[in-house]
């Protein structure tokens, strides 16, 4: 099983992710109030593995590399734009910019349809 740079980019963002989790869940004990905070380090910690998982998918040949990758970086969209907008909110008390956690909120879903896809539309086998 051989990586692409794109898998490899999509792996580094998941582990990224999950080391900002645990920033945020540390820096959301020590800051009264910080129920955002604490739901960005959430969504980040729960994420990562999966996005590790559909780029482990996709390069092993068990899905559809392509589905395996859109799914992965609409999670890792997601996640920026949602957790970003509750750390910067947190922060900074105002707006990453409008509408961002709801769009990031849209496209982890979408990440996750995607993954359901990706699951379900079985590979084109070679005859």
């Amino acid at each position: 099983m051989r990586l692409s740079g794109l898998d490899r980019a999509l792996a580094a963002l998941a582990c990224l992710a999950g080391l900002l989790g645990v920033a945020l869940s540390a820096a959301a004990a020590h800051i009264p109030g910080a129920d955002s905070l604490k739901t960005a380090a959430q969504f980040l910690l729960f994420h990562a593995p999966a996005i590790l998982a559909l780029v482990g998918f996709g390069a092993a040949g068990l899905a559809r590399p392509g589905l395996a990758r859109a799914a992965a970086g609409l999670l890792v969209l997601g996640l920026i734009l949602f957790c970003g907008d509750l750390a910067v909110r947190t922060w900074l008390q105002h707006p990453l910019f409008p509408m961002a956690a709801p769009t990031g909120g849209f496209a982890l879903m979408g990440g996750w349809l995607t993954g359901i896809v990706c699951a379900v539309v079985p590979l084109r086998r070679l005859a």
